[in-house]
């Protein structure tokens, strides 16, 4: 079992940035890639972000590509989300998701088998 946990979020100016974090736990050797989720009011679950665990690839949604960055610290079991020049638009709910083995895309939601509670982004204009 993992369990991951989201934290940073928080109400932040239009223009500004904000850093997420997810810590993972449990039997973390079991991790294949961690990825970020959103969902705003009314809207379904989207894909935001996803870094393979070996850190050697990373995915980005093209409405957050090339403001947005994702890292991970192996040796923390953490993953990082740097959001810079936030939108009223990136207003959600972040959600933390880690994948135990390839099951698909990393852009899916269906791919990944742990899930954390999320954390509130409100970003005013």
């Amino acid at each position: 079992q993992v369990q991951v946990e989201e934290s940073g979020g928080r109400l932040v100016q239009a223009g500004g940035s904000l850093r997420l974090s997810c810590a993972a736990s449990g039997r973390t050797a079991s991790i294949y890639a961690m990825g970020w989720f959103r969902q705003a009011p009314g809207k379904e679950r989207e894909f935001v972000s996803a870094i393979a665990w070996d850190g050697h690839s990373t995915y980005y949604a093209d409405s957050v590509k090339g403001r947005f960055t994702i890292s991970r610290d192996n040796a923390k079991n953490t993953e990082y989300l740097q959001m810079d020049s936030l939108k009223p638009e990136d207003t959600a709910v972040y959600y933390c998701a880690a994948a135990r083995t390839y099951s698909g895309p990393l852009t899916r939601a269906t791919s990944y088998f742990y899930w954390g509670q999320g954390t509130q982004v409100t970003v005013s204009s």
